[in-house]
Parts: structure tokens; sequence; C-alpha cells
């Protein structure tokens, strides 16, 4: 188990059932459990806490692909807007702090690779996605790649190269614009 702590947040994530998973369960506010078909998966849990109080949301979740695939799970957290987003497998969730909930769940196949936080925007990388939403939540675009690919920022720019092909967009607009 890692507790990290941002701003006034402390998140505790794990590949396994925490010690006190049934007392997290019962205190949490919002306790959102997703569970593979025959426990199939690998397992991951994320709670929210103020500070060291108990945890306010705890999300818990099996997930395919898993880090044998070279899929590894990923938080981002964003303590000015109040938003964690989580990516697993091929689940994608984001959700308020402020007042716990879920803000919206998506996919992307055939799995998640990493969120990086650049100015008022966050990027989501997908082995063949990617895709951007603001600070807000609020999902801006989407673009298919196919690996291998890779990104460069450069102010709000980004710089995409797929298969040795550039492409180039503002963050704002994405592709196509």
């Amino acid at each position: 188990m890692i507790r990290i702590s941002l701003g006034e947040y402390t998140l505790t994530v794990s590949n396994d059932y925490p010690a006190f998973y049934k007392e997290y369960h019962k205190r949490a506010n919002l306790v959102n459990v997703f569970e593979g078909k025959h426990d199939e998966g690998t397992l991951f849990f994320v709670s929210v806490a103020k500070g060291a109080d108990w945890p306010f949301l705890m999300v818990m979740q099996r997930y395919t692909p898993g880090s044998s695939s070279g899929f590894y799970p990923g938080v981002l957290l964003l303590p000015e807007t109040h938003l964690l987003f989580i990516g697993a497998g091929e689940r994608l969730l984001a959700y308020t702090l402020d007042s716990p909930g879920k803000l919206w769940e998506e996919r992307t196949w055939p799995g998640f690779l990493g969120w990086e936080r650049h100015r008022q925007f966050v990027i989501m990388s997908g082995e063949i996605e990617l895709a951007t939403w603001d600070i807000h939540g609020k999902k801006l675009w989407d673009y298919f790649v196919e690996p291998p690919w890779s990104y460069v920022l450069e102010d709000d720019t980004i710089h995409v190269d797929v298969m040795g092909k550039m492409t180039s967009f503002l963050l704002q607009h994405g592709p196509g614009k």
C-alpha cells in the first residue's frame, strides 16, 4: 500500500485489499467496486481522504489487461478543481472530490497507458487512443493512434508521431481543426 499526499488530499493505492478494507468501506461516503468476470484481472484499490481522516472515496476494481501485458493503472489528482482521474485496464474514471461523486466512466481499448497534466489540460494515453479533457473533467477530443506512437507538448500544441508520421494541433481544439 502506498500513501500519497497532495494538497489537502491523501491518496492510498494498492494492488491488494488494504488491511482496513471493511472499515474504509463502512466509513466512505462513496464506494465503487468493479469486479471482473469470475474474479479475473488484476486488483487495484484507490481511496481518497482529507489529511489523516478516514477515506471519503473508495474505488476497488479488477482490470484487464494488466501489468503482465504492460498496462499499469494510473491516477491523476487535480487539487485545485477537486478532480480525480483513474485509469486501469480498459476503464477510465473521473470523480469529483468536493462533494464525492462519479463524474464519468469511459473505456479505452485495448488498454490505458497513462495520464499527464499540461496547464489546463488532462491528456490520456491509451494503446490506440490519445484523448484530452479540460481540468474540470469535460472531454475535449480523442484521436486514434497506432503503435508505435508518441507525443511532445510545446506550449498548447501537441505534436503526435504515429509510426513516423507527424501531426500537430492545438490541445484545446484537437485534430482536424
